[in-house]
């Protein structure tokens, strides 16, 4: 849910230079990039940006790393995107490094400023690697790292945005394996019969081993032997209450961890209706459109844009390598659609917001979508001029 809400299809960057032509052309190459910047060939840039904000919410943090490619290698502009885990920092640096020092296995210089990242040469989880040296770390600059991840503190590292309810996920699971396991233990008891030995031969059949002796199975459908008089008791269990009230309030707490409405984790809407949910999404986009402008965009988005205008300068592609940017998040579905376009109307007729703002606010390029209507306006009155001509005539 917060993937789909920061990220969805993707955001999306527009070159403002004001130089139309260098914008056109800046935009265009990275439209091609962007199809072949993973490093495993997997995702475009737009799926890496998912990848990137789920390691984010997920496991507290990720790391980018810029790999420069051979002009060979088929890539324009010659770079790559590199995805690493967590993981891959080395725990044990920590401490004095020269004139600074390293905290939690990022080394800062003696200005406090991020100077490299100590990276492990392959996965920790890899056993067979600790026998070749593969657990070994080396310094990597910092310009080369993109470390995206959530900063609540002046702390280095990130942290996994469920850590403040990870007990109640594991009491909730507990509680269904409970829950399931005493159903199970209910149903597998159908009935009990009294009786000797002698009586309840006559009654049913029963299993027994190799040397005679009675098999105890507990399974659905048992039917147990007791001894005394000859009865039969049916088992009849007994319902307990509790359960969804247990689970609801227990999911509450868990979405006001994960910082989503308990609505959109659960998909449970009966007791909602639309005044409620709409202040509710009201609160949540706000969160979202922080984390987008002041989180994401600025520690994934923009150093990423960065190299890839480096590149681009230096393979003789653009005439400069400080081309500014806009970016566009994907725009938030209307609960009311009419509604909406009505307040963008009444704005825009009220000199408060201008037509590309509201354009650019549906994550479109207003500049594509002005140029779409200009052409199509063309056309129509070149039709309009061509059916009056045939009138007239």
């Amino acid at each position: 849910m917060l993937v789909n809400n920061i990220v969805g299809a993707g955001i999306m960057p527009r070159a403002v230079s004001g130089d139309a032509a260098l914008d056109c052309e800046v935009d265009r190459l990275f439209e091609t990039w962007a199809s072949s910047c993973d490093t495993d060939g997997q995702l475009d840039f737009y799926g890496l940006q998912t990848l990137a904000c789920r390691e984010m919410v997920e496991a507290g943090e990720v790391l980018v790393r810029r790999r420069p490619r051979r002009p060979g290698d088929g890539v324009m502009p010659p770079v790559q995107l590199q995805f690493l885990e967590a993981d891959f920092l080395d725990a044990t640096r920590n401490g004095v490094l020269g004139a600074g020092q390293a905290v939690q296995c990022i080394e800062f210089d003696a200005l406090g400023r991020r100077r490299a990242y100590w990276l492990i040469g392959a996965h920790p989880g890899d056993a067979a690697l600790s026998l070749t040296g593969g657990l070994s770390s080396r310094a990597v600059p910092a310009s080369e790292i993109a470390h995206v991840y959530e900063k609540q503190r002046t702390q280095a590292r990130g942290v996994p945005w469920g850590a403040p309810v990870i007990r109640a996920l594991r009491d909730l699971d507990d509680y269904e394996v409970a829950e399931i396991v005493r159903k199970k233990t209910e149903a597998c008891v159908t009935a009990i019969v009294f009786g000797d030995e002698e009586a309840q031969q006559g009654i049913a059949p029963s299993v027994v081993d190799a040397d005679g002796n009675r098999v105890e199975q507990f399974e659905p459908g048992l039917i147990a032997y007791a001894r005394g008089g000859i009865d039969i008791r049916f088992n009849q269990p007994a319902a307990t209450g509790g359960y969804a009230e247990y689970k609801r309030a227990n999911l509450h707490t868990i979405a006001a961890g994960f910082r989503v409405p308990y609505e959109l984790l659960t998909g449970d809407l009966p007791q909602v209706n639309y005044s409620s949910i709409r202040a509710g999404l009201v609160e949540f986009r706000r969160m979202i459109d922080a984390v987008q402008w002041q989180l994401f965009i600025p520690m994934f988005c923009a150093p990423i844009w960065r190299w890839f205008t480096e590149a681009a300068w230096a393979a003789g592609r653009i005439p400069t390598p400080d081309v500014p940017v806009e970016w566009q998040p994907p725009k938030f579905e209307a609960v009311d659609p009419q509604e909406d376009v009505m307040a963008d109307l009444l704005a825009i007729r009220s000199g408060t917001m201008t037509l590309a703002e509201a354009i650019a606010r549906q994550g479109r390029n207003p500049d594509a979508v002005l140029a779409v209507i200009v052409a199509t306006n063309g056309k129509l009155d070149e039709l309009g001029a061509r059916w009056a001509g045939r009138q007239t005539h």
